[in-house]
Protein backbone atom coordinates (compact mmCIF):
# COMPACT_ATOMS: atom_id res chain seq x y z
CA UNK A 1 0.00 0.00 0.00
CA UNK A 2 2.77 2.33 0.80
CA UNK A 3 4.23 1.77 -2.72
CA UNK A 4 0.57 2.94 -4.35
CA UNK A 5 0.77 5.80 -2.21
CA UNK A 6 4.39 6.89 -2.98
CA UNK A 7 3.16 6.38 -6.88
CA UNK A 8 0.79 8.54 -6.11
CA UNK A 9 2.69 11.25 -4.40
CA UNK A 10 5.21 11.09 -6.86
CA UNK A 11 2.84 11.56 -9.99
CA UNK A 12 1.06 14.68 -8.66
CA UNK A 13 4.39 16.22 -8.70
CA UNK A 14 4.08 17.10 -12.19
CA UNK A 15 3.41 20.66 -12.43
CA UNK A 16 3.86 21.66 -15.83
CA UNK A 17 3.24 25.25 -17.24
CA UNK A 18 2.23 24.99 -20.66
CA UNK A 19 2.41 27.15 -23.52
CA UNK A 20 3.57 31.02 -23.42
CA UNK A 21 1.55 33.18 -20.89
CA UNK A 22 1.31 36.84 -22.60
CA UNK A 23 2.84 38.79 -19.19
CA UNK A 24 0.76 42.04 -21.40
CA UNK A 25 -2.50 40.03 -21.13
CA UNK A 26 -2.13 39.50 -17.05
CA UNK A 27 -4.32 42.38 -15.68
CA UNK A 28 -7.59 41.35 -18.36
CA UNK A 29 -7.38 37.52 -17.21
CA UNK A 30 -8.91 35.99 -14.87
CA UNK A 31 -7.44 35.57 -11.29
CA UNK A 32 -8.14 32.02 -10.29
CA UNK A 33 -10.03 29.35 -12.23
CA UNK A 34 -9.50 25.69 -11.21
CA UNK A 35 -10.99 22.74 -13.57
CA UNK A 36 -9.78 18.81 -13.46
CA UNK A 37 -11.21 15.70 -14.54
CA UNK A 38 -11.69 12.20 -13.00
CA UNK A 39 -11.58 8.82 -14.93
CA UNK A 40 -11.31 5.09 -15.21
CA UNK A 41 -10.51 3.03 -18.12
CA UNK A 42 -11.25 -1.00 -17.76
CA UNK A 43 -10.42 -3.60 -20.25
CA UNK A 44 -11.02 -7.42 -20.68
CA UNK A 45 -9.17 -9.54 -22.61
CA UNK A 46 -9.75 -13.48 -23.50
CA UNK A 47 -8.51 -15.17 -26.06
CA UNK A 48 -8.11 -19.48 -26.88
CA UNK A 49 -4.22 -18.51 -27.11
CA UNK A 50 -4.10 -17.60 -23.12
CA UNK A 51 -2.84 -14.52 -21.62
CA UNK A 52 -0.05 -14.01 -24.15
CA UNK A 53 -0.77 -11.72 -25.85
CA UNK A 54 -2.03 -8.91 -23.03
CA UNK A 55 -3.40 -9.09 -19.52
CA UNK A 56 -6.77 -10.78 -18.85
CA UNK A 57 -7.75 -7.68 -17.06
CA UNK A 58 -6.22 -4.19 -16.83
CA UNK A 59 -7.77 -1.45 -14.71
CA UNK A 60 -6.62 2.33 -14.99
CA UNK A 61 -7.42 5.67 -13.39
CA UNK A 62 -6.36 9.36 -13.54
CA UNK A 63 -7.28 12.60 -12.14
CA UNK A 64 -5.84 15.76 -13.69
CA UNK A 65 -6.33 19.20 -12.21
CA UNK A 66 -5.44 22.79 -13.98
CA UNK A 67 -4.90 25.87 -12.07
CA UNK A 68 -5.07 28.86 -13.62
CA UNK A 69 -4.35 32.50 -12.54
CA UNK A 70 -3.41 35.26 -14.66
CA UNK A 71 -3.34 33.40 -17.66
CA UNK A 72 -0.86 31.33 -16.71
CA UNK A 73 -1.37 27.60 -16.21
CA UNK A 74 -0.05 24.66 -13.90
CA UNK A 75 -1.52 21.09 -14.69
CA UNK A 76 -1.02 18.23 -12.26
CA UNK A 77 -2.04 14.49 -13.24
CA UNK A 78 -2.16 11.53 -11.33
CA UNK A 79 -2.27 7.63 -13.01
CA UNK A 80 -2.77 4.39 -11.72
CA UNK A 81 -2.79 1.02 -13.39
CA UNK A 82 -2.45 -2.23 -12.15
CA UNK A 83 -0.44 -3.35 -15.16
CA UNK A 84 2.45 -1.12 -14.44
CA UNK A 85 3.15 -0.75 -10.85
CA UNK A 86 6.58 0.62 -11.07
CA UNK A 87 7.69 4.07 -10.79
CA UNK A 88 11.41 3.72 -10.33
CA UNK A 89 12.87 6.71 -11.73
CA UNK A 90 10.06 9.77 -10.38
CA UNK A 91 10.17 12.76 -12.99
CA UNK A 92 9.39 16.49 -11.94
CA UNK A 93 9.60 18.96 -14.23
CA UNK A 94 8.84 22.99 -13.90
CA UNK A 95 7.75 24.66 -17.40
CA UNK A 96 6.69 27.87 -18.12
CA UNK A 97 7.14 30.30 -21.47
CA UNK A 98 5.48 33.57 -20.44
CA UNK A 99 5.60 36.18 -23.33
CA UNK A 100 5.84 40.00 -23.30
CA UNK A 101 5.11 41.86 -26.60
CA UNK A 102 8.04 40.53 -28.79
CA UNK A 103 10.03 39.04 -25.82
CA UNK A 104 9.58 35.41 -24.78
CA UNK A 105 11.23 33.11 -21.96
CA UNK A 106 11.40 30.28 -21.71
CA UNK A 107 12.22 28.10 -18.49
CA UNK A 108 12.28 24.09 -17.31
CA UNK A 109 11.54 21.72 -20.28
CA UNK A 110 11.33 23.66 -23.03
CA UNK A 111 12.30 23.58 -26.96
CA UNK A 112 13.40 26.49 -29.31
CA UNK A 113 13.95 26.07 -33.14
CA UNK A 114 17.16 25.69 -34.65
CA UNK A 115 18.46 24.41 -37.72
CA UNK A 116 17.90 21.03 -38.43
CA UNK A 117 21.56 20.23 -39.22
CA UNK A 118 22.30 21.69 -35.76
CA UNK A 119 19.82 21.59 -32.83
CA UNK A 120 16.36 20.15 -32.11
CA UNK A 121 15.94 18.26 -28.86
CA UNK A 122 14.62 19.79 -25.35
CA UNK A 123 16.57 21.37 -23.23
CA UNK A 124 16.31 21.95 -19.22
CA UNK A 125 16.86 25.45 -18.36
CA UNK A 126 16.16 28.81 -19.04
CA UNK A 127 16.16 30.43 -22.70
CA UNK A 128 15.09 33.71 -23.93
CA UNK A 129 13.44 35.16 -27.37
CA UNK A 130 13.12 38.13 -29.59
CA UNK A 131 10.73 38.05 -32.80
CA UNK A 132 10.39 41.65 -34.20
CA UNK A 133 9.40 42.11 -37.17
CA UNK A 134 12.56 41.61 -38.86
CA UNK A 135 15.19 41.31 -36.49
CA UNK A 136 15.12 37.99 -34.35
CA UNK A 137 17.50 36.39 -31.44
CA UNK A 138 17.53 33.52 -29.37
CA UNK A 139 19.31 32.21 -26.92
CA UNK A 140 19.51 28.89 -24.01
CA UNK A 141 21.22 26.99 -21.53
CA UNK A 142 20.48 23.69 -19.98
CA UNK A 143 20.61 20.27 -19.71
CA UNK A 144 20.03 18.52 -22.56
CA UNK A 145 19.94 14.65 -20.85
CA UNK A 146 20.37 13.37 -17.49
CA UNK A 147 22.89 10.43 -16.40
CA UNK A 148 22.27 7.07 -16.58
CA UNK A 149 24.62 5.73 -13.72
CA UNK A 150 23.57 2.18 -12.87
CA UNK A 151 25.95 -0.02 -10.81
CA UNK A 152 28.84 -1.25 -12.57
CA UNK A 153 28.68 -4.73 -11.01
CA UNK A 154 24.80 -5.30 -11.66
CA UNK A 155 24.16 -7.88 -14.47
CA UNK A 156 20.85 -5.82 -15.51
CA UNK A 157 22.35 -2.49 -15.85
CA UNK A 158 21.08 0.20 -18.21
CA UNK A 159 23.36 1.14 -20.38
CA UNK A 160 25.45 4.26 -18.96
CA UNK A 161 25.09 7.73 -20.51
CA UNK A 162 26.71 11.14 -19.21
CA UNK A 163 24.77 13.98 -18.18
CA UNK A 164 25.12 16.44 -20.79
CA UNK A 165 24.56 20.53 -20.71
CA UNK A 166 24.85 22.88 -23.44
CA UNK A 167 24.10 26.30 -25.07
CA UNK A 168 22.56 28.00 -28.14
CA UNK A 169 22.42 31.45 -29.60
CA UNK A 170 20.77 32.28 -33.22
CA UNK A 171 20.43 35.92 -34.52
CA UNK A 172 18.11 36.49 -37.52
CA UNK A 173 17.01 39.17 -40.08
CA UNK A 174 14.62 39.76 -42.47
CA UNK A 175 11.35 38.66 -43.60
CA UNK A 176 9.79 35.45 -45.22
CA UNK A 177 11.28 36.08 -48.59
CA UNK A 178 14.62 37.55 -48.06
CA UNK A 179 16.59 36.89 -44.61
CA UNK A 180 19.62 35.51 -42.71
CA UNK A 181 19.68 33.60 -39.80
CA UNK A 182 23.09 32.23 -38.02
CA UNK A 183 23.03 29.66 -35.12
CA UNK A 184 25.96 28.73 -32.86
CA UNK A 185 25.46 25.21 -30.18
CA UNK A 186 27.62 23.77 -28.07
CA UNK A 187 27.45 20.74 -25.63
CA UNK A 188 29.54 19.04 -23.89
CA UNK A 189 29.17 15.67 -21.30
CA UNK A 190 30.38 16.12 -17.66
CA UNK A 191 33.15 12.78 -17.43
CA UNK A 192 32.25 12.45 -13.42
CA UNK A 193 28.26 11.75 -14.00
CA UNK A 194 28.95 8.62 -14.24
CA UNK A 195 30.95 5.66 -12.19
CA UNK A 196 35.05 5.45 -13.13
CA UNK A 197 34.41 2.07 -14.21
CA UNK A 198 32.06 2.68 -16.90
CA UNK A 199 34.94 5.40 -18.61
CA UNK A 200 36.78 2.90 -20.21
CA UNK A 201 33.78 1.44 -22.59
CA UNK A 202 31.68 4.91 -23.27
CA UNK A 203 33.83 8.15 -23.52
CA UNK A 204 32.05 11.63 -22.96
CA UNK A 205 31.96 13.72 -25.85
CA UNK A 206 31.66 17.70 -26.68
CA UNK A 207 30.21 19.37 -29.59
CA UNK A 208 30.07 22.66 -31.41
CA UNK A 209 28.33 23.92 -34.29
CA UNK A 210 28.44 26.77 -36.42
CA UNK A 211 25.46 27.04 -39.27
CA UNK A 212 23.81 29.48 -41.25
CA UNK A 213 20.28 30.06 -42.97
CA UNK A 214 19.12 31.82 -45.68
CA UNK A 215 16.45 32.24 -48.50
CA UNK A 216 17.05 35.50 -51.42
CA UNK A 217 14.42 36.26 -53.41
CA UNK A 218 15.94 36.99 -56.77
CA UNK A 219 12.73 38.31 -58.86
CA UNK A 220 8.70 37.91 -58.42
CA UNK A 221 8.64 34.12 -59.45
CA UNK A 222 12.34 32.85 -58.36
CA UNK A 223 14.03 32.26 -54.73
CA UNK A 224 17.42 30.45 -53.58
CA UNK A 225 17.47 29.43 -50.14
CA UNK A 226 20.34 27.70 -48.55
CA UNK A 227 21.15 25.96 -44.94
CA UNK A 228 24.36 25.01 -43.77
CA UNK A 229 26.39 24.11 -40.71
CA UNK A 230 29.96 22.91 -39.72
CA UNK A 231 30.22 20.84 -36.36
CA UNK A 232 33.15 20.26 -34.36
CA UNK A 233 32.96 16.89 -32.53
CA UNK A 234 35.47 15.51 -30.33
CA UNK A 235 34.13 11.64 -29.55
CA UNK A 236 36.40 11.52 -26.35
CA UNK A 237 37.06 14.48 -24.23
CA UNK A 238 39.84 12.89 -21.93
CA UNK A 239 42.17 12.71 -25.16
CA UNK A 240 45.22 14.73 -25.53
CA UNK A 241 44.48 18.29 -26.79
CA UNK A 242 46.21 19.63 -30.16
CA UNK A 243 48.99 21.34 -29.21
CA UNK A 244 49.31 23.05 -32.80
CA UNK A 245 48.45 27.21 -31.79
CA UNK A 246 46.93 27.57 -35.61
CA UNK A 247 44.29 24.93 -34.47
CA UNK A 248 43.58 26.03 -30.91
CA UNK A 249 41.78 29.42 -32.28
CA UNK A 250 38.70 28.17 -30.46
CA UNK A 251 39.61 29.31 -27.20
CA UNK A 252 37.82 28.61 -24.22
CA UNK A 253 34.71 27.68 -26.20
CA UNK A 254 36.10 23.98 -27.39
CA UNK A 255 39.47 22.41 -27.41
CA UNK A 256 40.37 19.61 -30.47
CA UNK A 257 42.01 16.98 -29.38
CA UNK A 258 43.36 14.20 -31.04
CA UNK A 259 39.48 12.51 -31.32
CA UNK A 260 38.13 15.39 -32.64
CA UNK A 261 36.28 15.64 -36.18
CA UNK A 262 35.26 18.21 -38.25
CA UNK A 263 32.73 17.80 -40.64
CA UNK A 264 30.39 19.79 -43.40
CA UNK A 265 26.45 19.12 -43.60
CA UNK A 266 24.05 21.54 -45.68
CA UNK A 267 21.72 22.08 -48.58
CA UNK A 268 20.52 24.58 -51.01
CA UNK A 269 17.40 24.79 -53.36
CA UNK A 270 16.05 27.12 -56.28
CA UNK A 271 12.21 27.69 -56.28
CA UNK A 272 10.00 28.99 -58.93
CA UNK A 273 6.70 29.61 -59.19
CA UNK A 274 5.25 31.07 -62.26
CA UNK A 275 1.18 30.82 -62.50
CA UNK A 276 -0.03 27.48 -62.00
CA UNK A 277 3.25 26.30 -62.31
CA UNK A 278 5.55 25.48 -59.61
CA UNK A 279 9.12 23.78 -59.87
CA UNK A 280 12.12 23.53 -57.34
CA UNK A 281 15.51 21.54 -58.04
CA UNK A 282 17.50 20.94 -54.38
CA UNK A 283 20.73 19.31 -53.85
CA UNK A 284 21.93 17.95 -50.45
CA UNK A 285 25.19 16.42 -48.70
CA UNK A 286 25.96 15.24 -45.64
CA UNK A 287 29.50 14.27 -44.74
CA UNK A 288 30.86 10.78 -43.70
CA UNK A 289 30.42 11.27 -39.70
CA UNK A 290 29.01 14.28 -39.34
CA UNK A 291 27.55 14.27 -36.12
CA UNK A 292 25.84 16.87 -33.81
CA UNK A 293 24.88 16.62 -29.73
CA UNK A 294 21.93 18.49 -30.60
CA UNK A 295 20.04 15.93 -32.23
CA UNK A 296 18.70 12.52 -31.58
CA UNK A 297 19.87 10.83 -35.04
CA UNK A 298 21.29 11.83 -38.31
CA UNK A 299 22.09 10.19 -41.58
CA UNK A 300 25.52 10.87 -42.88
CA UNK A 301 27.29 9.79 -45.53
CA UNK A 302 24.87 11.00 -48.48
CA UNK A 303 24.44 13.31 -51.28
CA UNK A 304 20.73 13.58 -52.91
CA UNK A 305 19.53 15.76 -55.67
CA UNK A 306 16.19 16.40 -56.10
CA UNK A 307 13.54 18.10 -58.46
CA UNK A 308 10.00 18.41 -58.13
CA UNK A 309 6.94 20.19 -60.05
CA UNK A 310 3.03 21.00 -60.12
CA UNK A 311 0.49 22.32 -62.20
CA UNK A 312 -3.05 23.15 -62.89
CA UNK A 313 -4.44 22.17 -66.02
CA UNK A 314 -8.06 23.36 -67.34
CA UNK A 315 -8.89 24.37 -63.76
CA UNK A 316 -10.21 20.75 -62.66
CA UNK A 317 -6.79 18.50 -63.47
CA UNK A 318 -3.38 18.77 -60.22
CA UNK A 319 -0.67 17.56 -61.27
CA UNK A 320 3.00 17.07 -59.20
CA UNK A 321 5.72 15.33 -60.43
CA UNK A 322 9.12 14.29 -57.73
CA UNK A 323 12.43 12.68 -58.53
CA UNK A 324 15.00 12.07 -56.43
CA UNK A 325 18.59 10.69 -56.09
CA UNK A 326 20.50 9.29 -53.48
CA UNK A 327 24.08 7.94 -53.00
CA UNK A 328 25.89 6.79 -49.96
CA UNK A 329 30.08 6.28 -49.51
CA UNK A 330 31.22 9.86 -50.79
CA UNK A 331 34.55 8.94 -49.65
CA UNK A 332 34.67 5.46 -51.08
CA UNK A 333 35.72 4.19 -47.65
CA UNK A 334 32.83 1.71 -47.44
CA UNK A 335 32.89 -1.60 -48.54
CA UNK A 336 30.06 -1.09 -51.13
CA UNK A 337 28.09 1.93 -52.44
CA UNK A 338 24.43 2.10 -52.95
CA UNK A 339 22.26 4.40 -54.93
CA UNK A 340 18.55 5.17 -54.77
CA UNK A 341 16.31 6.82 -57.05
CA UNK A 342 12.86 7.72 -55.96
CA UNK A 343 10.23 9.34 -58.21
CA UNK A 344 6.57 9.79 -58.26
CA UNK A 345 3.66 11.43 -60.69
CA UNK A 346 0.22 12.08 -59.48
CA UNK A 347 -3.00 13.27 -60.93
CA UNK A 348 -6.36 14.04 -59.70
CA UNK A 349 -9.48 15.41 -60.77
CA UNK A 350 -12.47 16.76 -59.32
CA UNK A 351 -14.57 16.16 -62.30
CA UNK A 352 -17.87 17.90 -61.08
CA UNK A 353 -19.31 18.16 -57.52
CA UNK A 354 -20.15 14.65 -57.63
CA UNK A 355 -17.29 12.43 -59.16
CA UNK A 356 -13.44 12.71 -58.61
CA UNK A 357 -10.75 10.67 -59.66
CA UNK A 358 -7.31 9.82 -58.70
CA UNK A 359 -3.94 7.99 -59.99
CA UNK A 360 -0.24 7.70 -58.61
CA UNK A 361 2.21 6.18 -59.93
CA UNK A 362 5.40 6.02 -57.36
CA UNK A 363 8.77 4.27 -58.56
CA UNK A 364 12.08 3.41 -56.47
CA UNK A 365 15.13 1.79 -57.97
CA UNK A 366 18.21 0.73 -55.84
CA UNK A 367 21.39 -0.53 -56.94
CA UNK A 368 24.58 -1.41 -54.98
CA UNK A 369 28.32 -1.13 -56.43
CA UNK A 370 31.85 -1.87 -55.82
CA UNK A 371 33.29 0.02 -52.74
CA UNK A 372 36.52 -0.52 -50.60
CA UNK A 373 35.45 -4.29 -51.19
CA UNK A 374 33.90 -5.78 -54.95
CA UNK A 375 30.17 -7.01 -54.42
CA UNK A 376 29.76 -10.62 -55.05
CA UNK A 377 27.11 -11.08 -57.86
CA UNK A 378 25.55 -13.81 -55.66
CA UNK A 379 24.87 -10.97 -53.17
CA UNK A 380 24.57 -7.67 -55.32
CA UNK A 381 21.04 -5.81 -54.61
CA UNK A 382 19.89 -4.04 -57.67
CA UNK A 383 16.00 -3.97 -57.65
CA UNK A 384 13.47 -1.66 -58.72
CA UNK A 385 9.37 -1.31 -57.73
CA UNK A 386 6.94 0.34 -59.84
CA UNK A 387 3.74 1.00 -57.59
CA UNK A 388 0.43 2.30 -60.04
CA UNK A 389 -3.09 3.03 -57.64
CA UNK A 390 -6.21 4.39 -59.11
CA UNK A 391 -8.77 5.64 -56.61
CA UNK A 392 -12.11 6.76 -58.32
CA UNK A 393 -15.31 8.23 -55.97
CA UNK A 394 -18.99 9.50 -56.34
CA UNK A 395 -21.18 10.64 -54.07
CA UNK A 396 -24.58 12.11 -54.14
CA UNK A 397 -26.12 14.22 -51.81
CA UNK A 398 -29.93 16.03 -51.03
CA UNK A 399 -32.06 16.90 -48.07
CA UNK A 400 -32.89 12.99 -47.14
CA UNK A 401 -29.57 10.79 -47.81
CA UNK A 402 -26.44 11.04 -49.63
CA UNK A 403 -24.46 8.22 -51.49
CA UNK A 404 -20.68 7.70 -51.92
CA UNK A 405 -18.95 5.12 -53.87
CA UNK A 406 -15.65 4.61 -53.68
CA UNK A 407 -12.82 2.33 -55.25
CA UNK A 408 -9.52 1.53 -55.20
CA UNK A 409 -7.13 -0.20 -57.13
CA UNK A 410 -3.23 -0.99 -56.74
CA UNK A 411 -0.59 -3.14 -58.23
CA UNK A 412 2.67 -3.64 -56.87
CA UNK A 413 5.97 -4.52 -58.78
CA UNK A 414 8.96 -5.19 -56.78
CA UNK A 415 11.44 -6.68 -59.58
CA UNK A 416 14.69 -8.52 -58.96
CA UNK A 417 17.09 -7.02 -61.77
CA UNK A 418 20.58 -9.54 -60.49
CA UNK A 419 20.01 -12.11 -63.37
CA UNK A 420 22.77 -14.42 -61.58
CA UNK A 421 20.15 -14.69 -58.15
CA UNK A 422 17.36 -15.22 -60.62
CA UNK A 423 18.97 -17.64 -61.97
CA UNK A 424 20.09 -19.48 -58.62
CA UNK A 425 16.27 -18.60 -56.93
CA UNK A 426 13.56 -18.91 -58.89
CA UNK A 427 10.70 -16.37 -58.17
CA UNK A 428 12.34 -13.64 -56.82
CA UNK A 429 9.86 -10.98 -57.83
CA UNK A 430 7.61 -9.81 -55.91
CA UNK A 431 3.79 -8.96 -57.09
CA UNK A 432 1.32 -7.55 -55.30
CA UNK A 433 -2.66 -6.87 -56.58
CA UNK A 434 -5.12 -4.78 -54.21
CA UNK A 435 -8.92 -4.02 -54.93
CA UNK A 436 -11.70 -2.62 -52.82
CA UNK A 437 -14.83 -1.15 -53.39
CA UNK A 438 -17.12 0.05 -50.80
CA UNK A 439 -20.58 1.97 -50.62
CA UNK A 440 -22.08 4.44 -47.81
CA UNK A 441 -25.47 5.57 -47.29
CA UNK A 442 -26.08 7.86 -45.38
CA UNK A 443 -30.36 9.24 -43.90
CA UNK A 444 -30.07 12.44 -42.76
CA UNK A 445 -33.36 12.50 -40.85
CA UNK A 446 -32.45 9.67 -39.18
CA UNK A 447 -28.80 10.64 -38.46
CA UNK A 448 -27.48 7.17 -39.53
CA UNK A 449 -25.56 5.58 -41.64
CA UNK A 450 -24.83 2.36 -43.23
CA UNK A 451 -22.01 0.99 -45.48
CA UNK A 452 -20.79 -1.71 -47.15
CA UNK A 453 -16.87 -2.28 -47.84
CA UNK A 454 -14.97 -5.51 -49.41
CA UNK A 455 -11.42 -5.67 -50.42
CA UNK A 456 -8.75 -8.04 -51.99
CA UNK A 457 -5.46 -8.67 -51.99
CA UNK A 458 -2.61 -11.43 -53.26
CA UNK A 459 1.04 -11.41 -53.46
CA UNK A 460 2.93 -13.65 -55.85
CA UNK A 461 6.73 -14.51 -54.71
CA UNK A 462 9.46 -16.42 -52.94
CA UNK A 463 7.40 -19.48 -54.42
CA UNK A 464 4.64 -18.31 -52.54
CA UNK A 465 0.98 -16.89 -53.28
CA UNK A 466 -1.01 -15.68 -50.41
CA UNK A 467 -4.53 -14.25 -50.73
CA UNK A 468 -7.12 -12.70 -48.77
CA UNK A 469 -10.67 -11.65 -48.89
CA UNK A 470 -12.56 -9.70 -46.28
CA UNK A 471 -16.54 -8.47 -46.28
CA UNK A 472 -17.53 -6.33 -43.86
CA UNK A 473 -21.09 -4.39 -43.11
CA UNK A 474 -21.42 -1.24 -40.63
CA UNK A 475 -24.04 1.06 -39.26
CA UNK A 476 -23.69 4.07 -36.89
CA UNK A 477 -26.50 6.47 -35.69
CA UNK A 478 -26.98 9.09 -33.18
CA UNK A 479 -30.11 8.96 -30.93
CA UNK A 480 -31.93 11.19 -28.13
CA UNK A 481 -32.53 14.96 -28.78
CA UNK A 482 -29.14 16.30 -28.14
CA UNK A 483 -27.61 13.36 -30.59
CA UNK A 484 -25.07 12.74 -27.63
CA UNK A 485 -25.68 8.78 -27.93
CA UNK A 486 -24.07 7.54 -30.33
CA UNK A 487 -23.84 3.54 -31.35
CA UNK A 488 -22.15 1.79 -34.38
CA UNK A 489 -21.84 -1.91 -34.88
CA UNK A 490 -19.69 -4.01 -37.59
CA UNK A 491 -19.28 -7.72 -39.12
CA UNK A 492 -16.63 -8.78 -40.91
CA UNK A 493 -15.67 -11.99 -42.81
CA UNK A 494 -11.99 -12.80 -43.76
CA UNK A 495 -10.65 -15.30 -45.72
CA UNK A 496 -6.97 -15.81 -46.19
CA UNK A 497 -5.12 -18.20 -47.47
CA UNK A 498 -1.50 -19.26 -48.38
CA UNK A 499 -1.11 -21.79 -51.49
CA UNK A 500 0.11 -25.19 -50.14
CA UNK A 501 0.24 -23.89 -46.16
CA UNK A 502 -2.70 -22.65 -44.61
CA UNK A 503 -6.59 -21.45 -45.04
CA UNK A 504 -7.74 -19.20 -42.42
CA UNK A 505 -11.16 -18.39 -42.20
CA UNK A 506 -12.16 -15.88 -39.30
CA UNK A 507 -15.79 -14.14 -38.29
CA UNK A 508 -16.23 -11.37 -36.37
CA UNK A 509 -17.69 -8.48 -34.93
CA UNK A 510 -17.62 -5.42 -33.15
CA UNK A 511 -19.94 -2.94 -31.33
CA UNK A 512 -20.04 0.59 -29.32
CA UNK A 513 -21.86 3.08 -27.45
CA UNK A 514 -20.86 6.62 -26.46
CA UNK A 515 -22.55 8.98 -24.35
CA UNK A 516 -21.97 12.69 -23.23
CA UNK A 517 -24.45 14.08 -20.75
CA UNK A 518 -24.11 18.13 -20.12
CA UNK A 519 -20.51 17.86 -21.32
CA UNK A 520 -19.38 16.42 -17.73
CA UNK A 521 -19.50 13.13 -18.41
CA UNK A 522 -18.60 10.73 -20.90
CA UNK A 523 -19.58 7.58 -20.33
CA UNK A 524 -18.42 4.76 -23.97
CA UNK A 525 -18.35 0.72 -24.08
CA UNK A 526 -17.04 -1.83 -26.76
CA UNK A 527 -16.97 -5.18 -27.29
CA UNK A 528 -15.25 -6.69 -30.11
CA UNK A 529 -15.33 -10.63 -30.83
CA UNK A 530 -13.44 -13.26 -33.43
CA UNK A 531 -13.89 -16.91 -34.72
CA UNK A 532 -11.31 -18.28 -36.37
CA UNK A 533 -10.09 -21.53 -37.87
CA UNK A 534 -6.84 -22.41 -39.52
CA UNK A 535 -5.68 -25.39 -41.67
CA UNK A 536 -2.21 -26.76 -42.00
CA UNK A 537 -1.61 -28.72 -44.88
CA UNK A 538 1.68 -29.52 -44.25
CA UNK A 539 0.69 -30.78 -40.17
CA UNK A 540 -1.77 -33.92 -40.35
CA UNK A 541 -1.76 -33.40 -36.45
CA UNK A 542 -3.83 -29.95 -37.30
CA UNK A 543 -5.60 -31.01 -40.83
CA UNK A 544 -8.74 -30.77 -39.41
CA UNK A 545 -8.36 -27.30 -38.52
CA UNK A 546 -8.04 -25.40 -35.28
CA UNK A 547 -10.58 -23.44 -33.76
CA UNK A 548 -9.59 -19.98 -31.74
CA UNK A 549 -11.38 -17.04 -30.60
CA UNK A 550 -10.42 -13.19 -29.08
CA UNK A 551 -13.00 -11.62 -26.88
CA UNK A 552 -12.65 -7.80 -25.58
CA UNK A 553 -14.25 -5.77 -23.92
CA UNK A 554 -14.03 -1.71 -22.78
CA UNK A 555 -15.78 0.29 -20.51
CA UNK A 556 -14.33 3.77 -19.83
CA UNK A 557 -15.83 6.48 -17.74
CA UNK A 558 -14.88 9.99 -17.19
CA UNK A 559 -16.32 13.25 -15.38
CA UNK A 560 -15.05 16.92 -15.98
CA UNK A 561 -15.62 19.59 -13.49
CA UNK A 562 -15.13 23.14 -12.26
CA UNK A 563 -13.60 23.28 -8.60
CA UNK A 564 -13.59 26.73 -8.42
CA UNK A 565 -13.80 29.87 -10.83
CA UNK A 566 -12.97 33.71 -9.60
CA UNK A 567 -13.35 35.79 -12.60
CA UNK A 568 -12.35 39.24 -13.96
CA UNK A 569 -15.29 41.72 -12.48
CA UNK A 570 -17.81 42.39 -15.15
CA UNK A 571 -17.19 39.31 -17.18
CA UNK A 572 -19.23 37.12 -15.15
CA UNK A 573 -20.34 36.35 -11.50
CA UNK A 574 -17.77 34.72 -9.21
CA UNK A 575 -18.85 30.73 -8.77
CA UNK A 576 -17.26 28.37 -6.40
CA UNK A 577 -18.11 24.87 -6.11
Amino acid sequence: MSRIVAIAVALLLLPKIAHAQDISQIAKSDPLIITGAVGTQNTYYRSSYGDGYASPLSNSVFASLNISAYGFSIPLSFYYSNSNLDFNYPYFSFNASPTYKRWTLHLGQRTMPFSNYIYNIPFNGVGMEYNGDKLRVGLFYGKLRKAINDDPLDPLARTPQYSRFGWGFKVGYGSTRNFIDIFVFRAKDHVSSIDELWRNDVFAQENIVIGARGRVTVTRWLSLTGNIATSALSTDITAKEIEKEAIRDFGDIFNPRYSSLMRFAGDVSANMHIDDLSASISYRMIEPDYYTLGTSYMTNNIHSLGISASTQLFKTLNLTANFSGQEDNLTNQQLYTTRGFVYSLNASSLVNNKLSLAFDYNGYTQNQSDGTEHVNDTTRISRVMHSFTFTPSYSVYNDEYSHTVSLASNYTMNINRNELQKKLEEDTDINTLALGAGYTLGLIEQDMDLSANYSYQQTKGMDRKYSTHVFSVGAARSFLEEKNLQLSGNISLSRNNIQGMSKNISLGGDVSAAMNIKDKHAISFSASYSRFNDTNLYDEEVADGYNGYDLMLSLNYTYTFSLLEIKKKGSKENKEM
